[in-house]
């Protein structure tokens, strides 16, 4: 499986979020790239973050985000 055109969207996305405070969220407006619309809407329906425009991340999105950004930190190395 690799990775695809959506699957770094979001990748992209939850990486915007500030893991390192729970309080900081993010909003995506109606006229971003449909792209980061629907990459956030897709991680809303996952359960990843608390509103389908983005808002906070949910516990598990917490916990992607630092995934997303311990495997940036590694491959840009």
């Amino acid at each position: 499986m690799k990775f695809t055109p959506e699957h770094i969207a979001e990748l992209n996305l939850l990486l915007q979020f500030d893991i390192s405070s729970a309080a900081t969220g993010i909003k995506v407006h109606s006229n971003a790239p449909s792209e980061t619309v629907s990459a956030i809407e897709r991680l809303y329906q996952k359960g990843l973050c608390t509103l389908p425009d983005g808002g906070y991340l949910t516990n598990e999105g917490i916990e992607m985000a630092e995934h997303a950004d311990k495997t940036l930190r590694v491959l840009s190395t």
